[in-house]
């Protein structure tokens, strides 16, 4: 398959074949977004807009605070607040039933610029992950090569390739899908039961080999959660 401004993305996110390659084309769609919506863009009006009304989720507000660009974040909070009460709680209308604010609120809490942002690029660059898969047999070499992928991501991929992926390639698909979160499953059940036989007693000591059990936790709840 010719490489074209289509491939060269999914291309370069699946060449390091470590980890969830799903989990890395998420963390790249997520992290330009919020360097996007912490720069320049935040004063751009037709994304203040935006911002306004939708606002952010904590996991975005946290990484929009890793920035270090606290005056960039308080104003869009200003004006994310203001927009909150004017839209909602000061507005008056005798039509409103008793639970229209609330209901509004809902729509608010369950929103997120970053998060809309991310899955509109997803959507796109997913079609391109099965288009690729279909038409190119060094890009399905290449996706079994990987590491592993996560649960949650496991789920997408055999659930949206039931309608995107060409059927003649669909069950090789989903077995690899199989096989590579079973591979990552066999090893972190390895290695946090190795982590856990560490705290018996017959194997402590200044020789103690933890292997690679040590940050195990960790990657066993990105694993089963994508974070």
């Amino acid at each position: 398959m010719r490489e074209s401004i289509l491939t060269i993305p999914i291309t370069d996110i699946f060449e390091p074949e470590e980890g969830c390659p799903i989990c890395r084309m998420r963390d790249m769609l997520e992290d330009r977004a919020v360097e996007y919506i912490m720069g320049s863009a935040m004063m751009e009006p037709d994304v203040r807009i935006e911002t306004n009304k939708q606002g952010f989720c904590k996991t975005h507000f946290d990484k929009m605070l890793a920035q270090k660009n606290r005056l960039s974040l308080a104003l869009m909070l200003q004006s994310h607040l203001m927009e909150l009460d004017k839209s909602i709680f000061s507005k008056r209308s005798i039509f409103e039933g008793l639970n229209a604010k609330q209901k509004k609120v809902t729509a608010v809490n369950n929103d997120c610029f970053v998060c809309s942002k991310i899955e509109w690029g997803m959507s796109r660059l997913m079609q391109t992950v099965f288009d690729m898969y279909a038409q190119s047999k060094e890009f399905r070499d290449m996706f079994e090569r990987q590491e592993f992928i996560c649960v949650n991501h496991y789920d997408m991929l055999v659930s949206v390739s039931e309608t995107e992926l060409d059927k003649k390639y669909r069950k090789q698909f989903v077995t690899e899908c199989e096989r590579l979160v079973k591979k990552g499953l066999t090893g972190l059940i390895e290695d946090v039961s190795h982590y856990c036989n560490m705290y018996d007693y017959r194997n402590t000591g200044k020789d103690a080999d933890w292997g690679n059990s040590r940050d195990s936790i960790e990657r066993a709840i990105r694993f089963l959660t994508t974070r």
